[in-house]
């Protein structure tokens, strides 16, 4: 097999699709990139913040075009991944569809199949991540498995390449299946008149007729296009006398139908032997979650982090990018190239003045943010592979339901502690909008980024482990809650929280490098542009001498409300353009003498709290809208002020000394 990359969109028509489908954590990424290569284009789908990979390889001497879904636990959407995912194959014709399941919750995984084979769709099954149903005492029968449903069902290793020959010579052929349920008299009368009222469309009527029963609102757009007003009163008419006569939401009976056909499946094809191998990583397993004794394995977790992002990233690599590489050789040299062939003065400021696309914005996000994202996408795609980041959410979910949360906001809240800008854009997991939301905000508000959380703990480790502790309780405080409260105002219902955990194992090196290169390449392409649009605007608003208004605006404030002195104002200017600048900035006023720990102490509160970056803003903008990142930023400035407020009043009126 050949791999060639996918560049562009230009040149696919006409091309073999195989589409990729599954559920989350069972190889797909890896099967896709093994197909591919480890050159793809990911763009979102139309509509959607949801991202869909396609690449091009040649298989069986053929070249097709490999799209790569997003990983659902089910085709009646209940998130934004799951409606992509179907309307993918609703609205769109693929030669070949590969199911990959992990073989070890073949449960689960029937419930995709299942709902292909009602789509009529030609399909396999490749049941992946063998290797650990075998580690657990699990066989299943794969001939009697094809029987049953009436497409080839392969065994696979993705990770070791095991079986995957098998599984590409078959994708040229793929079966329809030929499995079909009833659900029953009152149901399958309401189908039938349902499917004369349908549209045609890449899967079959009676699939949508499901769909409309079960009541998928995600489905009303669609059918309004279809449909006249006439046809869309007659549907619903359908679905309320089904929902009235059965007295019983149709999508439990029809869930309740599939799981009874499934347990039938498990039990005729799945068995587990009495002697299950991997004793140890299951024990470890149920002690990293564990509500008492996780917490030992996350402290470790983070402290090993910190060395290498926060120390290595942050500390030893940032310095050498910066101070050997821009420093010495790269700002120098624009310098003089700019005075010697630039004749415009603007020109030259805006390449390589104080707000250049040099000097700044390539400087911040090549020399001061990739060594910190670079470490931190390295540290979490271990933590990703070795099964640890769904055993955390377990354990933190109770914690998080406080908030209106579930488990699940932990991934892109711990990724902040890397880059929160990059973080913003892995909400996209979160299953609601609502969630999206209430988690970027909480990130925009009081999680640091690792370059500025290791100048913050440097400021307060040199006055005491009091204040460090202050510091903590606080900001924690104050996330807590913002995001209780934010449950209870904005609009919507808590999302369940449903998470399959991988077994604990040891992470492979060549996943851990495809996944940092292609969040490496997602960083390049998403989040360096924004800081050069960031810089950009920070080098309009200098030149319109905004900035000194602003400062100037800002300083009564900052010396009167939070008792700090007037130069902090620009040290909190800058934090909107840098966060580690911007406590840098009052690191040096602490270093000059200028900040009495109580003032610190205030200071860092209120940075912490205080609106996000420009690069951030902007990522806020990309993923959530331009309402709803004024709205954030609304509410971030003067609450973080008065929170920092409220902190110095406290703490004067107290007689606290941090010394």
């Amino acid at each position: 097999m050949n791999h060639t990359a996918a560049k562009n969109d230009s040149g696919e028509t006409g091309l073999p699709k195989v589409l990729l489908v599954g559920n989350p954590n069972v190889g797909k990424s890896v099967t896709f990139g093994y197909l591919t290569g480890s050159y793809v284009t990911v763009s979102n789908y139309p509509g959607t913040t949801v991202e869909v990979s396609r690449g091009k390889a040649t298989i069986n001497k053929k070249l097709s075009l490999i799209i790569d879904t997003p990983g659902v636990n089910s085709l009646l959407p209940m998130s934004e991944d799951e409606e992509v995912t179907r309307n993918i194959l609703l609205d769109e014709h693929h030669d070949s569809i590969v199911q990959v399941a992990d073989a070890k919750n073949l449960k689960r995984s029937l419930t995709i199949s299942l709902q292909l084979a009602e789509m009529g769709l030609s399909f396999l099954l490749d049941l992946n991540l063998y290797d650990e149903a075998l580690s657990r005492g699990i066989s299943i029968d794969t001939k009697r498995l094809s029987e049953i449903l009436g497409v080839d069902a392969f065994t696979t290793v993705a990770t070791r390449r095991q079986g995957m020959d098998k599984l590409l010579k078959a994708i040229e052929k793929p079966r329809i299946s030929g499995f079909q349920m009833d659900y029953g008299v009152r149901i399958e009368e309401s189908l039938a008149h349902l499917e004369e009222l349908l549209p045609e469309s890449y899967i079959s009527k009676r699939s949508i007729a499901l769909m409309v029963l079960a009541g998928d609102a995600t489905l009303t757009d669609w059918l309004h296009e279809k449909l006249s007003p006439a046809e869309l009163e007659r549907v619903e008419v359908i679905r309320r006398q089904a929902e009235v006569e059965l007295r019983q939401p149709v999508s439990y009976l029809i869930n309740r139908q599939r799981s009874a056909e499934i347990d039938k499946i498990v039990d005729e094809v799945y068995s587990v032997s009495d002697t299950v191998r991997g004793g140890f990583r299951n024990w470890l397993g149920n002690m990293m979650m564990h509500p008492v004794w996780g917490v030992p394995f996350l402290f470790a977790v983070l402290a090993i982090m910190y060395l290498f992002v926060g120390v290595l990233g942050a500390g030893t690599m940032v310095d050498f990018l910066e101070t050997q590489f821009f420093d010495r050789y790269i700002t120098p040299w624009s310098t003089k190239l700019a005075d010697a062939f630039i004749p415009f003065e603007i020109i030259r400021d805006f390449l390589v003045g104080e707000y250049g696309l040099i000097t700044m914005a390539l400087s911040y996000a090549i020399a001061i943010v990739f060594p910190v994202v670079g470490t931190f996408f390295i540290a979490f795609s271990i933590l990703e592979d070795s099964g640890y980041l769904p055993r955390l959410a377990v354990m933190v979910n109770k914690i998080f339901r406080l908030m209106g949360l579930n488990g699940k906001a932990v991934l892109p809240m711990v990724l902040g502690l890397g880059c929160d800008t990059m973080a913003t854009m892995t909400t996209r997991i979160l299953d609601t909008k609502k969630d999206r939301i209430i988690v970027t905000l909480l990130l925009a508000l009081g999680v640091p980024c690792s370059a500025q959380l290791g100048v913050i703990l440097g400021m307060l480790g040199g006055i005491s482990f009091n204040a460090l502790l202050f510091w903590v309780g606080t900001v924690s405080g104050v996330l807590f809650l913002v995001g209780y409260l934010s449950a209870k105002v904005l609009p919507g219902d808590a999302s369940d929280f449903i998470y399959e955990l991988p077994p604990v194992r040891l992470p492979h090196m060549k996943n851990i490098f495809f996944k940092t290169i292609a969040r490496i390449d997602w960083y390049m392409r998403e989040a360096v542009p924004l800081f050069i649009l960031g810089t950009l605007t920070l080098f309009v608003l200098d030149k319109l001498n905004a900035l000194v208004l602003i400062e100037k605006i800002a300083s009564p404030l900052i010396v009167t409300f939070l008792g700090l002195p007037e130069k902090a104002a620009e040290a909190f200017l800058i934090g909107f353009l840098r966060r580690d600048y911007g406590a840098a900035g009052l690191y040096a006023l602490q270093r000059d003498g200028l900040l009495d720990p109580l003032q610190t102490v205030v200071s860092l509160v209120t940075m912490t709290l205080f609106i996000p970056c420009i690069a951030n803003l902007f990522m806020i903008v990309k993923e959530r809208g331009i309402k709803t990142a004024f709205w954030i930023t609304a509410f971030i400035l003067p609450f973080a002020l008065l929170v920092g407020g409220v902190v110095n009043f406290v703490l004067r009126a107290t007689g606290v000394d941090f010394k």
